[in-house]
This record gives C-alpha cells, structure tokens and sequence, in this order.
C-alpha cells in the first residue's frame, strides 16, 4: 500500500523556501551584517591612526605629507559579486579569506617619497600587521596605473573579544590619484573594453603624470632642501623660543616642578 503524498505547505505553495532554510538564511544575513560590521570599525580604526600621524607631522615635525583621506567598505553585493567571480564558497569564513578588500584606505600624499614614509609609519604600529605590499609605483601595471598597495591585519575589539580584520590600504600621489580617478571612469564607460587608441592615451597620460609628480618634487627640495620639515620649524623658531622664555620666567627660572 503506497504512502500518501504529504500536500504542500501553503509557502511552499507560493514558493517561500520552508522555515529550516529560512532560518538558516536568517542565520547567513546576520553574519554578513556582522562581517560588514567588523570591516567598517577596522576601517575607522586605520583612519583614527591616519590622523594621528597627521597631526603629529603637522604640529612635532612641521610637516604634513598627507594631502587627503577618503575610505569605503563593500557593499553586501559587491562583496559576493566579488567572491562568485573568484570562485569563492559564499560563507563569511572563505570570504574573509578569499576578499583582502573589503575594508579599503586610500591615502593621497604631496610627492613620491611620502608615500612609502607614511607607509613604514602606518606599518610600525605594534598591533598593525603588514601582510603583503604590492609597489605599482615602481613597478607601474601595463595601463599606466600607479600606487602603494598595502594589506594590514587589525584587531578589532568586540564585545566577544579581538576580531583580526583585513584592510586594504592604498597610498598614492595627488596626480596618480587623478590619472587613476579619471582612468577608471573611462573603463566604466566602456565597461573595460577600452579601445586600443584611449588604452594608449591613458598610459601616455600616465607618463606625463609620473613627470609632473617628479618635477614638483624636484621643485620642492630646490625651495625647502631635502628636509623641508626642517625649513618650515625653523620658520617657528623665534615663537618657540619666546614661549620658552615667559614660562621660564613664569616658574621662577627653573623652578618648575612636575607636581606643581
């Protein structure tokens, strides 16, 4: 005697998926919610230690290097886009693996050499680990493109504990920055299959990018020396000295006490 068909449930009906799968997806989106969570505070975390070195350049050292800093972290659907493309399985933990560049940092410096000096200052912090360098700034890729890629590894603290959290770090010049702006517009529109004439236009732009950045500095240390960072303390060296002097004079000469 044959077993009778269990009918269809009134979701499965309109075509819900039954409530284990349900449940399991609920499951997934949580974790990619948290994932994305995770990416964003180690993301603010790079900034915070961006700034600090600004203002400590800025207000020790006289100088500041840095031009400017944007940031993103990936959408949910960039993020699997990105691992279907790749062939990565979609669960958080293979993501985490298989995606460096879900958290990203790109840092805009005033000429070549601030790139890598605020790369080795970024990446000397003790919790800080660099994972991998690519330098497309010395070894620029065939189309032209020009940049320090840097991926670190952060701890992010949670309530649970430390969350080890990739971010991609990108440091470049103010005219790599704008031949890179301008060229990725360009392969949007042609959704990359630029023509063979532009492909070589932009990499000739690039040359002429690379010039202009190397001129400018040639320029700066023609004014301000190989240390411009000494040049412009000295500038504020009568100040310091007369705040010296009134708080000199204020404790008493040389009456000053830590505790006081």
């Amino acid at each position: 005697m044959s077993t009778p068909q269990q009918s269809p449930s009134l979701a499965q009906r309109r075509g819900m998926p039954d409530p284990e799968t349900l449940a399991r997806l609920q499951r997934l989106r949580e974790q990619f919610v948290r994932m994305q969570m995770e990416y964003g505070f180690a993301v603010d975390e790079v900034l915070t230690k961006i700034e600090i070195l600004r203002q400590e350049f800025l207000h020790l050292h006289r100088y500041n290097p840095i031009e400017h800093v944007t940031s993103r972290v990936k959408s949910p659907a960039s993020i699997l886009d990105k691992a279907m493309r790749r062939g990565i399985d979609l669960t958080p933990e293979a993501i985490r693996q298989g995606v460096t560049d879900i958290g990203g940092v790109r840092i805009t410096c005033s000429f070549i050499a601030d790139t890598s000096t605020v790369l080795e200052h970024l990446v000397s912090q003790t919790d800080i680990e660099l994972v991998t360098v690519k330098d497309y700034i010395a070894q620029p890729k065939p189309n032209g493109y020009k940049s320090l890629h840097a991926i670190i590894r952060i701890p992010v603290f949670l309530s649970t504990g430390p969350v080890p959290t990739t971010v991609e770090v990108q440091i470049r010049t103010i005219a790599m920055d704008f031949w890179a702006s301008l060229e990725h517009k360009i392969y949007y529109k042609y959704d990359g299959q630029v023509p063979d004439h532009l492909a070589q236009s932009l990499a000739d732009a690039a040359a002429v990018a690379d010039q202009l950045d190397r001129r400018m500095e040639q320029l700066h240390r023609e004014v301000h020396g190989p240390h411009p960072e000494r040049e412009e303390r000295s500038r504020l060296d009568d100040l310091d000295e007369r705040l010296l002097r009134a708080l000199w004079e204020r404790t008493g000469g040389g009456g000053y006490s830590a505790t006081t």
